[in-house]
């Protein structure tokens, strides 16, 4: 018997795992968790050039643009603990307030469903412990 993947999406994470295990052997126990501490919230400036108006100056600020991605991951089944506790701190950096990302995470129970955006809320709320904001 073989250890090689049968379907297509398990054979893609195998040639992914062995790509990176090749390049570089300590990438084989990467984390996700790792990447959040190495950098657990970008600078409002830094968000506003990668992801606000410096591309588009009539477009989407960098909080209406991390807003709809922690409505995004939130759809996806809020799967990505990390990435959804990134995004909240890092829409708190770019000023929205707590009430406007539960008002984002729970306006996706329509579409994600409840257990979708109970864990959104349970992760945005890991992530919101330490920061105060009084307007809420």
């Amino acid at each position: 018997m073989t250890d090689t993947p049968t379907n297509p999406f398990e054979l893609m994470m195998k040639q992914a795992k062995d790509m990176a295990k090749a390049m570089n052997p300590a990438m084989e126990n990467f984390s996700p968790k790792g990447f959040e501490a190495l950098w657990p919230t970008m600078p409002k400036e830094v968000m506003e050039m990668m992801f606000g108006n410096t591309v588009n100056k009539d477009g989407l600020d960098a909080k209406t643009r991390l807003l709809l991605t922690l409505a995004g991951l939130t759809c996806q089944g809020a799967q990505a603990d990390a990435a959804v506790r990134q995004t909240v701190r890092h829409a708190l950096e770019a000023g929205a307030k707590k009430q406007e990302i539960v008002e984002a995470i729970g306006q996706m129970s329509v579409f994600a469903g409840i257990p979708a955006m109970t864990r959104a809320l349970e992760l945005a709320q890991e992530a919101m412990g330490d920061n105060k904001d009084e307007d809420q």
